[in-house]
């Protein structure tokens, strides 16, 4: 099995391994056009878009700057929008429905950590995240490994979502908490 089948199975994984690191380096200059070339949203931006993210549906807006690891693991409904400074770690699959906005700042992260210190050193593996359909994400929002956030879902702005978070609610916080049904 390859570095890269093992990340995007979930298993523990090298990253640094030649075709991943080949993978990432092929997105930062896309990035590079998309963020410093470009800056603005044109038909130069949405080539590179379509480049970049080839599983994200053609009506998505990106504000940049923007930070992906790979690209290719962003799948993104129609009408997503992402404001300034979005990163999104995509060592594993990223689902996000459509009409999902995310403020600026948004972090979601699909790459993790072993928790023991020697495991650490040499490998890093991946859990999938998923966001449903209507969703608003506040600025400053962490989206941590392994999260699924319903339809219909409002979180608010600065808050780390570690858990699940069901359908047509308004949840905030650190931890993200369910503060009230929509």
């Amino acid at each position: 099995m390859t570095e890269k089948e093992k990340m995007l199975a979930g298993d523990h994984y090298f990253a640094n391994d030649k075709e991943l690191s080949a993978e990432r380096l092929r997105a930062k200059k896309l990035l590079h056009r998309l963020n410093v070339t470009e800056y603005v949203f044109n038909g130069n931006s949405r080539n590179i878009l379509r480049e970049l993210l080839p599983n994200a549906h053609r009506h998505l807006y990106i504000e940049p700057p923007f930070h992906c690891d790979y690209g290719y693991n962003i799948h993104s409904g129609e009408n997503v929008y992402f404001n300034v400074h979005c990163v999104v770690l995509d060592t594993m699959k990223i689902t996000i429905g459509n009409n999902v906005f995310f403020g600026a700042n948004v972090h979601i992260y699909a790459a993790t950590h072993p928790l023991d210190a020697v495991s650490r050193r040499k490998t890093e593996f991946s859990k999938p995240v998923t966001i449903g359909n209507d969703c608003w994400i506040g600025g400053n929002t962490v989206i941590c490994p392994g999260v699924t956030i319903g339809d219909g879902v409002t979180i608010g702005a600065g808050s780390v979502v570690t858990k699940n978070i069901p359908d047509n609610v308004l949840a905030a916080g650190n931890p993200a908490r369910v503060i009230r049904e929509l």
